[in-house]
């Protein structure tokens, strides 16, 4: 079984990411002892790192099948609220692109999970982010990370955009649609998660839906947007 290289910060960033790559019994410990012991505590020391990169590189090579049709060699691509960027390394094996990632830089003192209107909850370290695309083969030229709060973002044109379990999923989709309309082709393919694909039908001019989650609480949907 393939895995990534993840050390138990990683790791534990991951989780607080991706809370499916716990186990029932990390599960019932969140739920017994509130969310904020879990993301300060419960989350480092009650975690086996080889296990977690195990199911991490599992859960992030399913998710490359799905989208892996939409990217060519020489796309530039941008990810928004990737988390650890393991999705990314696995773009970045296969079609070397330049990747470009737009994230946050800290960790909310209490992981909500849920809907957040003004986005301003946080689950990354972009120090931890950089130091995993390095240890899992990602060249440094071809990538830069860019800090939500403090950086300019780039304003380039670009072919591939994608942001899953992030842009309205957490966090409202029109705080970043001023700029995706600045950085995104006629032919650009957006994919993202939503809980309200019917409503991005009038807004870009061509929608796929290519994934549903139908067993989970928010049955979201994942879909690829053209032209906005």
């Amino acid at each position: 079984m393939q895995s990534f290289e993840l050390n138990r910060n990683m790791a534990q960033l991951a989780i607080l990411q991706r809370i499916e790559l716990c186990g029932p019994s990390l599960k019932k410990i969140r739920k017994f002892f509130g969310r904020y012991l879990f993301s300060t505590l419960f989350s480092k020391y009650f975690i086996n790192p080889q296990k977690i990169s195990k199911n991490y590189h599992n859960l992030m090579e399913n998710e490359f099948l799905l989208i892996e049709k939409f990217i060519k060699g020489n796309d530039k691509i941008l990810s928004i609220g990737s988390g650890i960027g393991g999705l990314e390394i696995l773009i970045n094996r296969k079609f070397n692109n330049h990747i470009s990632f737009i994230e946050k830089n800290y960790i909310s003192k209490k992981i909500k999970y849920g809907w957040d209107k003004n986005n301003e909850e946080g689950y990354n370290s972009l120090n931890l982010l950089e130091e995993f695309l390095l240890n899992n083969g990602i060249k440094k030229e071809k990538f830069e990370i860019l800090d939500y709060d403090r950086d300019v973002l780039p304003e380039t044109k670009f072919d591939v955009i994608i942001s899953l379990y992030s842009l309205d999923y957490h966090y409202e989709f029109n705080i970043y649609k001023d700029y995706l309309e600045r950085v995104m082709k006629p032919e650009t393919v957006l994919i993202f998660d939503t809980v309200r694909s019917d409503y991005f039908f009038d807004v870009f001019k061509k929608v796929d839906v290519i994934k549903q989650d139908i067993n989970t609480v928010h049955k979201s949907k994942r879909i690829a947007c053209r032209n906005l």
